[in-house]
């Protein structure tokens, strides 16, 4: 329900499990499962990924630690979501920012609902169709889907149960997590020892851990493991701030924080551990493949990351013992991680023009009408999806540097001593909280990008058609932030007095 005085939140998670159930199936999804082991694999050296995953557990606790603590303080004090947050705590001429933090999560759902259709898609081909034995069997599989109306109709399927997830608020969002993500998290864990078990997964477990040392001194690396932690845990999207607003008073900031985040990133390592071990297993001990030809594979079976998982994974499993049994459960698992962070990323949007004024009633209708409608160029070119992923999964490091900005400017060592100083029982932040979100979060966003955009200057960097290119991604931030910033006031005028009920 919402307050009618002042149109705050009065619903609250009933148990701390089931907040911290909630809270981490915002984190766990498919950008464990579907993307983390590709992008490791993408970023290791010809030795071994260690050091991609050095600079991803930096950024845990230099980025996503810090900035998920600070969502937990905005929601529970402001109980608003997102765009009203930012007006609490930055000031009404700040709503821009909100709204582009909002949008960016946003945007990303648009696609993310697409790759949820893809695994509720192959959950139904692995539990009725023989997995494929060979890649033009599985092409064959991935081809015809994408081919007909079929991406089109998971989407909506996606988009739909997600808004049934959410209809009674945070009522039907915690009783929906308490069955996804347990559920989730013992099929990780099954799926995992069962792949360590293979022949030949120990050479998988070996490349993962092992560092190439020198790669830390090229910028990819770095940007490319602050936005896939970014990615993982959902560091700096809003989502946090979004359930936080539920969050009771006995629920703990630090300790919740650290819990969600550290879990968060074992489902990773889980994960990936899981792929690198079968990949590896199958096809160089099983299929003798080289080390550089297995690697090939995780890095280029097709755009948008669809090939590890989509294409290759069932033709793993259908050379495995008990092999279709383990698909069925990998494919479950995929899905109930795409619809926990899926029904997080519905009710951010949802929330915000609840705040507006609309009924929840309305303002689900109209998140899942339009979020379907811009998902469709996504569903229909594989091309597409890619450039979203890309554009908006940069955007991550603007979203997390305007957080910081607007804590910056009220005063990074008043929140610390107001909220993170053990209230409660809770854990206290040391300073060197206060040196990361007063200097490294911003320091590290505006190098970064500096040093990405520098990058990017190649020889087609103008062409705002090409999937990767510079010029692609410096419009779309520039014609959202431009919009919201021209629709400030309005944006204000929107938020204040809704008084509606949730």
């Amino acid at each position: 329900m919402t307050n009618p005085i002042d149109g705050s939140v009065t619903q609250r998670f009933t148990s701390r499990w089931g907040f911290f159930l909630s809270v981490l199936g915002i984190a766990v999804g498919t950008g464990n499962i579907w993307r983390f082991p590709r992008i490791a694999a993408q970023n290791g050296g010809d030795d071994g990924a260690g050091a991609f995953l050095v600079a991803w557990l930096v950024f845990l606790f230099a980025w996503s630690i810090p900035l998920i603590m600070i969502e937990y303080v905005w929601g529970r004090r402001s109980r608003e979501g997102v765009v009203g947050t930012f007006i609490k705590e930055g000031g009404p001429r700040f709503a821009w920012m909100g709204a582009f933090v909002a949008f960016v999560a946003t945007a990303i759902t648009f696609f993310y609902s697409v790759v949820v259709g893809w695994c509720i898609y192959y959950l139904i081909q692995t539990i009725v169709s023989p997995l494929p034995m060979s890649t033009e069997a599985a092409m064959t599989t991935w081809n015809e889907y994408q081919s007909g109306g079929w991406p089109l109709l998971f989407h909506a399927l996606a988009m739909g149960l997600g808004g049934l997830a959410i209809t009674k608020g945070v009522s039907s969002i915690e009783r929906v997590n308490k069955i996804l993500v347990p559920t989730l998290l013992t099929i990780v864990l099954i799926s995992t020892i069962r792949a360590l078990m293979l022949p030949g997964a120990w050479e998988g477990v070996s490349y993962l851990f092992t560092p190439n040392w020198s790669q830390l001194a090229t910028p990819k690396i770095w940007i490319e493991a602050l936005t896939q932690n970014a990615w993982d845990t959902g560091a700096g999207w809003g989502l946090f701030l979004t359930y936080a607003a539920y969050m009771s008073h006995k629920h703990n900031v630090v300790k919740s924080a650290v819990a969600t985040a550290v879990g968060n990133n074992v489902v990773s390592l889980m994960a990936a551990l899981m792929v690198f071990s079968t990949v590896f297993a199958i096809l160089q001990t099983d299929m003798g493949m080289t080390k550089p030809e297995v690697l090939e594979v995780m890095r280029n079976s097709g755009p948008a990351s669809t090939g590890l998982t989509f294409i290759w994974m069932p033709q793993l499993f259908a050379r495995m013992f008990l092999g279709n049994p383990l698909a069925i459960l990998f494919f479950l698992g995929l899905t109930f991680a795409g619809f926990s962070s899926l029904i997080a990323q519905l009710e951010l949007p949802t929330r915000v023009f609840i705040d507006a004024g609309l009924s929840r009633k309305k303002a689900i209708l109209m998140v899942i009408g339009v979020s379907y409608l811009l998902g469709i160029p996504s569903a229909m070119n594989l091309n597409i999806l890619s450039n979203q992923d890309f554009v908006w999964g940069v955007a991550l490091m603007i979203s997390g540097a305007f957080v910081s900005f607007i804590v910056i400017r009220n005063g990074v060592d008043k929140m610390r001593d107001e909220h993170l100083s053990g209230q409660d029982g809770d854990w206290t932040v040391s300073k060197a909280w206060v040196i990361i979100v007063k200097y490294f979060i911003p320091v590290a966003a505006v190098t970064l990008l500096a040093w990405w955009l520098s990058l990017s200057i190649t020889d087609r960097w103008y062409d705002p058609f090409q999937t990767d290119s510079l010029m692609t991604v410096l419009l779309q931030w520039a014609l959202m932030i431009g919009l919201f910033f021209i629709l400030n006031k309005w944006i204000v005028g929107r938020m204040k007095g809704s008084g509606q009920v949730d």
